[in-house]
């Protein structure tokens, strides 16, 4: 996948990522936890890669990939035995 985040935006409900390919996606921050527990600061300390967007702080990485296909959080589901 060529794709990769060209700019990032967070309001109260929604992560907003903008697409190298022009598209912006927009998918409800409850997906992930963690920024929602963010605080400001936080919250705009994050790096973009070509692969996805990371918060170093927080412990966050997001996929392209993953919110194309409409994932959020996946670690709570990590290592249950079902």
């Amino acid at each position: 996948m060529n794709i990769s985040p060209k700019t990032v935006r967070i309001d109260q409900d929604q992560l907003w990522v903008e697409l190298s390919d022009g598209p912006t996606l927009g998918v409800p921050l409850t997906w992930f936890p963690r920024l929602v527990n963010a605080t400001h600061e936080q919250l705009a300390a994050f790096k973009l890669s070509h692969r996805g967007v990371h918060w170093e702080e927080l412990d966050e990485d997001i996929s392209i990939e993953g919110l194309l296909v409409g994932h959020g959080d996946r670690t709570s589901r990590l290592g249950k035995v079902v």
